[in-house]
C-alpha cells in the first residue's frame, strides 16, 4: 500500500507537476529535490499547505522551452521530507505513490502546471510486489557489474544482494544515468518483471558500447 492509498480513486484527479528531464519516480522509491526556482518553491508551498502530492514528469524536448510537451506518462509523489536552507531553498524528498497517464494539461493561474492524472491504468503501483517472487538476482548483477565499471560507478555489494528486487530494480532505474528516453521506457514498464529485464537490457547495451567513458562517479 503506497503512502496509505488503496485504491486510486482516493488520489487527486488535478495535480501540479515537475517537469525534470532525466529523472523519474516509480512507487515508493524515494527522489531527493533541490527545489530554488520561484514557480516551484511556490508549488512546494501549495502542496505542503494541502495534500502533498506533487507529480515528478518528464518534458519530452528539454528544459531550454518555456512550456515544453510533458511525455504521457509520470509519478505522482508525496513529500516526506522537507528543509529549507538559509539561502531559500527547499530540499526535499517525494516518496512515489502511483504512476499516472495525462489526460490534460489545465489552463492555470498558478505559477506551475498543473494536470489531469489518470492512475487507474497503474493501481497495481499501490500494492508491494510479493517479497517471494522468484528474482533473477545473480544474473541481474552480472549485467551491473560492467555497466558499472564501463563508466566508472560503484553501489553497495551487499545492499545489492540483500536489497528486495523491487527496492533493488526501482533505485537503481531511478539513479543510474540513462537518457531520458530510456528512462520513460523503465517508467512505463507494465510491472516490476518488465521493467527488470528492460534495465537488464539497457545495462547490457551500455556495457558493450565502448564510448561514453567519462561518466562522473557515483559514490
Amino acid at each position: 500500500m503506497a503512502q496509505g492509498y488503496i485504491k486510486t480513486i482516493e488520489l487527486p484527479q488535478v495535480i501540479p507537476v515537475f517537469p525534470l528531464p532525466g529523472s523519474i519516480l516509480l512507487a515508493r522509491g524515494q527522489l531527493p529535490l533541490n527545489v530554488f526556482e520561484p514557480r516551484y518553491l511556490n508549488m512546494v508551498d501549495d502542496a505542503m499547505a494541502g495534500d502533498r502530492i506533487i507529480g515528478l514528469i518528464q518534458p519530452l524536448t528539454g528544459a531550454l522551452e518555456p512550456q515544453p510537451p510533458l511525455a504521457r506518462v509520470g509519478c505522482a509523489g508525496r513529500i516526506t521530507s522537507f528543509n529549507e536552507t538559509s539561502d531559500g531553498r527547499y530540499l526535499i524528498t517525494l516518496t512515489g505513490i502511483c504512476r499516472f497517464r495525462v489526460t490534460g494539461e489545465l489552463q492555470v493561474k498558478t505559477p506551475y502546471r498543473q494536470v489531469r492524472a489518470d492512475f487507474a491504468p497503474f493501481e497495481a503501483d499501490l500494492r508491494a510486489p510479493d517479497p517471494a517472487a522468484e528474482f533473477d538476482r545473480h544474473g541481474f548483477l552480472d549485467a551491473l557489474r560492467p555497466y558499472l565499471e564501463h563508466r566508472g560507478l560503484n553501489v553497495d555489494w551487499d545492499t545489492a544482494e540483500a536489497a528486495p528486487q523491487e527496492a533493488l530494480i526501482n533505485s537503481l532505474a531511478m539513479a543510474l544515468p540513462f537518457e531520458p528516453p530510456e528512462k520513460q521506457a523503465l517508467l512505463e514498464a507494465d510491472t516490476l518483471e518488465d521493467r527488470a529485464a528492460a534495465l537488464t537490457a539497457l545495462l547490457r547495451i551500455d556495457a558493450a558500447d565502448p564510448g561514453d567513458d567519462d561518466s562522473p562517479a557515483m559514490q
